[in-house]
Order: C-alpha cells, then sequence, then structure tokens
C-alpha cells in the first residue's frame, strides 16, 4: 500500500464545495472519480480541511492510499487527463503510512480578494467580492491585527455546530499568527494564517471587517466580538467567491 500526497488546485465556483454529497458536484467527488478511473480502486481522498462552496484553492493538501504501482510522475499526468480543466493536480508525492492531509495539519493560511474599483470585468467576477463603496481601509488592517493570537473564535463560527470543524476538537480555539490588510491595485486583499480555521471563520472575520471600514464598528470592537464568543456579536458572512485557501503547513 502506497500512501500518496496531491497538491490540488480548483476554481471553488464550478462545485458545491469539497465535501462529497449526492447528486451534487463537489471536489472531493470529482477527484474520487479521477482516482478510480485511474486505479480502478474506489477510495475516498482525504483533504486539508473541507472548502465551502465557491471558495478557491491554490494548494489544498490531498491524501488517499492506493495499492497501484502507477510512478508519481505519470499518476500527476492521468489525474489531469481526466479531471476536468477547473481542478488541476499541481505535485504527486509518496509519503509515510503516518502522514494525513487534516491531521498532519500544522498551520494554513488563506486569502480574501475584494476587489475595489467601480466595474468589475466579468471574467474576475467569480474569484472576487466587488466591492465599490467606501472603506476605511486603514481601520480594517487596524482591526485584522486584533484577532492576532490564541484565542475563542466562537464568535465567528458558523451557528451549526456540526458544520465546518476540520476533523478538529470541539474547542473554537483558534492560534491566529498574522492577520493583515494589503492593497493591491484596485484590490483590498486579507491574509490570514493560523492554527486551524472553523466553518466560515475567514468569511466571518470579513464580514466584521467590512462593519470596521464603514465606521458601524470601531477597531476595538473586534476584541470584544471576540470576548463575547456569540456569533450574532459578528458581522455578516463574506460571499464565498473572494476566498482562497492559499497553503498548508505541515
Amino acid at each position: 500500500m502506497r500512501n500518496l500526497k496531491l497538491i490540488l488546485s480548483y476554481d471553488g465556483a464550478e462545485f458545491s464545495g469539497w465535501q462529497v454529497q449526492p447528486a451534487t458536484s463537489t471536489v472531493q467527488g470529482t477527484l474520487a472519480s479521477a482516482i478510480g478511473r485511474v486505479t480502478g480502486e474506489k477510495v475516498l481522498p482525504q483533504g486539508s480541511g473541507r472548502t465551502d462552496s465557491g471558495v478557491h484553492a491554490l494548494a489544498q493538501v490531498v491524501t488517499f492510499v492506493t495499492e497501484s504501482s502507477v510512478p508519481t510522475e505519470n499518476f500527476l499526468k492521468a489525474l489531469n487527463d481526466v479531471l476536468p480543466a477547473s481542478v488541476r493536480v499541481m505535485e504527486v508525492t509518496e509519503m509515510p503510512a503516518g502522514f494525513h492531509a487534516r491531521h498532519s495539519a500544522k498551520a494554513k493560511t488563506y486569502r480574501y480578494r475584494m476587489y475595489r474599483g467601480t466595474i468589475c470585468a466579468p471574467f474576475l467576477a467569480r474569484y472576487v467580492w466587488h466591492y465599490p463603496y467606501p472603506l476605511d481601509e486603514s481601520a480594517m488592517a487596524e482591526a485584522a491585527r486584533l484577532v492576532v493570537g490564541e484565542k475563542d473564535f466562537t464568535s465567528f463560527a458558523a451557528v451549526d455546530p456540526e458544520c465546518g470543524r476540520e476533523g478538529e476538537p470541539v474547542s473554537n480555539a483558534r492560534t491566529i499568527f498574522s492577520s493583515s490588510w494589503k492593497r493591491e491595485g484596485d484590490e483590498f486583499v486579507y491574509s490570514v494564517r493560523g492554527s486551524g480555521f472553523l466553518h466560515h471563520m475567514v468569511r466571518n472575520l470579513v464580514g466584521t471587517f467590512i462593519l470596521v471600514g464603514r465606521g458601524t464598528l470601531a477597531p476595538e470592537d473586534v476584541t470584544r466580538i471576540v470576548e463575547a464568543r456569540n456569533r450574532s456579536a459578528a458581522g455578516a458572512t463574506a460571499p464565498a467567491s473572494g476566498l482562497y485557501l492559499v497553503s498548508v503547513e505541515y
């Protein structure tokens, strides 16, 4: 038996999220089907986390066990031959038996792209959140720094307790190593690196930072919201289109 690790890039707009579901197209299901066509095996590949419907990935990490003897370089070519153009395998590596895409992960980085220009081109629209309205970007940058550290992020987690724990313990405590906004031309981009993320956590953070940018909240209110441990204290969930899983560290 071989334990293979894939680095996967995908356009999330094409799928109803990562996790396999009946009667709908998902990244996990699409990849499982492709692996089956290459190896003849029925496997369920495991991702580092469950991206939601519409969320993209630059480097999702996936593992699965196979009896196939196909060399890794041929595996890469064969999978990309049968996968849709919206999903690409960027790398295939054989790993020790104990390595697991989710359980072995130490940190993840997400990026959220907000397009601030007046007109968003149609070919860009599904990869950003188009927000052309006035915002105090410096206040948002100040607010973002206040979530760094080990905290209970219940206020930024989806209400459903069964959703998106990413296989981690029930505790809503996570450690954020870095959190920042940066102007990149017409885009205002949020980058966050942490030990793990709750369901909708990044999008709920962005939705809250928007309230700071609009002046509805002051930057220091973010600390109060964290301490409240109540989802209703935070802002609305930002659209999925602007969110990317950038990298996973082990």
